[in-house]
């Protein structure tokens, strides 16, 4: 049953810190960090505090390096390629910025990304004159194939970059990011994916996707505390990638040999607790058969979907299959008579459902989360809830 955990049957609604009282359908936004991970989190944090100089000066690669690994383990990538950032707009944002890009230049991505990209994308073409691309795809989507072809030809002689999300944050969907990644390495075009919501939600394989860069949350899918993420990047580009904040790594009087590490490790007082504790949400999850929770909650997504439609219509579809599309989340269309935020308010005032409605495209949007600690009864709620509000 989903909602359990498989190997202690103890109701994985138990093991997070969630507020009882609300149906929680937007793990996809924040996450939500089990009590052992945070736990764990916590006593990084105590350890910290006893001893700072010790901790964050003398020791800081010691503590860093087995998050590090375990995170390359999951991810099937030497360790080295990856550094740790509070979350994956940062990591979009030290890509963008490292980049040599002309006025003319153009980036290509599609009109299902992420606000914080389009904004960050939109502000560097406002200083350099790049320009900013969101190509209109055709909905709903069909096959993985017809999708790059689309893509593909959105392509033009001035692209230079392809920043692309690898499960869409409005909408939902798994995009074949590979296959766009092949393409363009072909082509030398730069790809940057966003894989906000990968890391814990689908399997992940770095080197097989192919990408360039490629940043991930942690803090979501993977149920590691907030400010948890990654940046990875091919080892040939590494040295081109530039600090945000220059501090001690820049220029560093003890070099690790790694420009990456150097420069984008250490950028001076924080809190790093929760990248140390990624490695402990990794554990959660296997721990509690996790493979398991996700093709369950995966199921659910599915008959979630099935009754949007059945309710609301064809219109609601983004998808014309959902099998290679989705995983824990799904999106629908609400009518356009629909006032997003208002349904949002009602939503959480009136029912004590948690889940996001914004306007995507000029088009009210839903999406619904299920992660291991929902239920079918949750989704029987929201549906209820729908019922009466339309």
């Amino acid at each position: 049953m989903i909602g359990t955990s498989m190997s202690s049957n103890t109701p994985l609604r138990q093991q997070f810190l969630l507020d009882p009282d609300v149906i929680y359908l937007n793990h996809g936004s924040f996450g939500a960090c089990p009590r052992p991970v945070f736990e764990v989190y916590q006593d990084w944090q105590r350890r910290l505090e006893r001893q700072p100089t010790e901790f964050l000066w003398r020791r800081l690669e010691e503590h860093l390096a087995p998050s590090r690994v375990a995170l390359g383990e999951l991810l099937h990538t030497d360790p080295q390629n990856l550094v740790f950032v509070p979350n994956a707009t940062t990591g979009v944002n030290i890509v963008a910025r490292s980049l040599d890009l002309s006025p003319g230049d153009e980036v290509l991505t599609t009109n299902h990304e992420y606000g914080a990209i389009d904004r960050t994308w939109r502000f560097l073409a406002g200083k350099c004159g790049l320009r900013y691309r969101n190509l209109e795809l055709h909905d709903p989507v069909t096959t993985h194939e017809a999708f790059v072809d689309e893509f593909w030809a959105g392509v033009t002689a001035d692209t230079r970059v392809i920043s692309l999300s690898h499960i869409t944050s409005p909408t939902a969907l798994i995009f074949p990011v590979a296959e766009v990644c092949r393409r363009a390495r072909e082509a030398g075009i730069v790809t940057i994916i966003d894989g906000a919501h990968a890391p814990g939600q689908i399997d992940l394989d770095l080197e097989a996707i192919g990408a360039d860069f490629y940043t991930g949350n942690c803090h979501k899918w993977l149920c590691a505390p907030k400010g948890a993420a990654f940046l990875y990047a091919r080892p040939e580009l590494q040295d081109m990638l530039e600090p945000l904040v220059v501090s001690w790594g820049y220029q560093s009087e003890h070099p690790s040999g790694s420009t990456f590490q150097d420069y984008l490790g250490w950028v001076g007082t924080r809190d790093i607790s929760a990248y140390l504790s990624i490695a402990a949400a990794i554990q959660f999850q296997s721990e509690h058969n996790w493979i398991g929770v996700r093709a369950e909650c995966h199921q659910l997504v599915l008959q979630a979907r099935a009754r949007l439609l059945e309710l609301i219509g064809e219109p609601a579809l983004l998808t014309s299959e959902p099998g290679p599309w989705l995983a824990q989340m799904v999106s629908a269309r609400l009518p356009k008579r629909v006032d997003a935020d208002h349904f949002w308010k009602r939503l959480r005032e009136d029912y004590r459902i948690e889940a996001p409605v914004q306007n995507w495209n000029g088009q009210p949007l839903l999406r619904v989360s299920v992660q291991g600690y929902n239920t079918a009864d949750d989704i029987d709620q929201l549906l209820s809830a729908l019922k009466h509000l339309l």
